[in-house]
């Protein structure tokens, strides 16, 4: 199973550091950088999920009108692209709910999907699947089961889908990003830096021996002329920026090797009453 997903949010939204929400001041890319993906994907005749911020619902309308008017499966990915962990649970209902309500005002129907900025649901903040549910996602995309510069989420042992038994008496489904054991590390390889970062014969091969495949772009993930924020750490810098000039021909060669789908249509081929359960 070969989930195909995006991340839509713009350039200077790989910086987590500067607290600095004024992004009307930024160059405008995204339009472009959306375009070249669904040109792509009509193509081929692919649908995928989109996590899409409430910021851009709100302040560029039409790029999520494009997503939704191609058949693609809209989900949301928060309001402000701020890391779930710092918010209390409050604030993070808040900016979930608002970016939800935009995003279906917009394109006229229910949003069922969710990933937080960062992967940034952790072991330390796992209420915040329970405001998922309480907020009507069924599915949640959200988790890292690896090192990350965000934290991580180590209940997992394999990634694989599972269903989750949460403490206030609601389920959620699960999609977490998948991991590949490498010398006895959990390796990221399917999307953003580290897609762009290893050779795509090894993540052909680490692909071609995974069950399951989580992918998850951006579209500065395709972008060499993308401008440099100065602002970032050493290790940010170079996940940022890196293989960018190769990384599109990557990403079709991908495409051609595998079939992908959208998390909706991958939960309908998923059994979810054999699914593992897990109790949070």
């Amino acid at each position: 199973m070969n989930i195909l997903t995006f991340d839509i949010e713009d350039w200077y939204n790989c910086d987590f550091i500067t607290p600095d929400f004024n992004w009307d001041k930024y160059e405008v890319r995204i339009y472009k950088g959306v375009e070249r993906i669904l040109q792509e994907l009509s193509s081929r005749d692919l649908h995928a999920t989109f996590f899409c911020l409430g910021w851009i619902a709100e302040k560029h309308p039409d790029v999520i009108r494009w997503i939704h008017a191609q058949g693609h499966h809209v989900g949301c990915h928060s309001y402000q692209h701020e890391l779930s962990f710092r918010f209390d649970r409050n604030g993070f209902r808040q900016d979930t709910e608002k970016s939800k309500n935009i995003i279906e005002n917009l394109i006229g129907s229910s949003i069922n999907a969710f990933r937080a900025p960062g992967f940034s649901i952790t072991d330390r903040n796992v209420w915040a699947l329970e405001v998922l549910a309480e907020l009507g996602f069924e599915y949640d995309c959200s988790l890292f089961p690896a090192t990350h510069d965000y934290g991580g989420f180590t209940r997992f042992g394999n990634a694989e889908p599972v269903v989750f038994n949460l403490a206030n008496g609601s389920q959620l489904k699960e999609f977490p990003i998948n991991i590949q054991h490498v010398f006895g590390k959990n390796i990221v390889f399917s999307g953003g830096g580290f897609f762009r970062f290893y050779p795509y014969w090894m993540i052909k091969y680490w692909a071609l021996r995974a069950p399951y495949l989580m992918t998850y772009f951006h579209p500065r993930d395709f972008d060499p002329e993308q401008p440099r924020i100065d602002t970032l750490t050493l290790t940010r810098t170079f996940k940022s920026y890196v293989g960018l000039s190769t990384s599109f021909a990557k990403f079709q060669r991908l495409l051609n090797d595998f079939e992908f789908v959208s998390v909706e249509a991958a939960s309908r081929q998923i059994d979810w009453t054999k699914t593992r359960a897990i109790k949070i």
